[in-house]
């Protein structure tokens, strides 16, 4: 069974008493070693090591995907056609009408 809070000491300042004991490691802290995060109170090296899985996370999440770059290069080619055809169909306007010639 796990000791009582109050008779318990600070895993790294061994003069101090602990105020709190981390849910992940299961260490007691005192109040300096100990922040509120979310919500509930967790050690430092508790806090830096779930930041580096979540930053490990995100970087696994921006790994190539071929549909991506199918989406992409349909975008791409949709996008030159719509402007190719609006080019060719202001080619084939009559130049009588850039005149002013076929309002008379």
């Amino acid at each position: 069974m796990s000791s009582p809070i109050a008779h318990s000491i600070c895993l790294i300042h061994s003069e101090r008493s602990a105020v709190a004991r981390c849910p992940s490691c299961r260490e007691f802290f005192c109040g300096e070693c100990i922040t509120e995060h979310s919500g509930k109170l967790i050690c430092a090296a508790c806090l830096a090591k779930g930041a580096a899985e979540r930053y490990a996370g995100k970087k696994k999440r921006h790994a190539f995907r071929p549909a991506m770059l199918l989406q992409f290069l349909l975008a791409l080619i949709f996008c030159w056609a719509l402007y190719y055809f609006a080019g060719q169909f202001l080619n084939d306007i009559p130049d009588e009408f850039h005149d002013g010639t076929i309002w008379e």
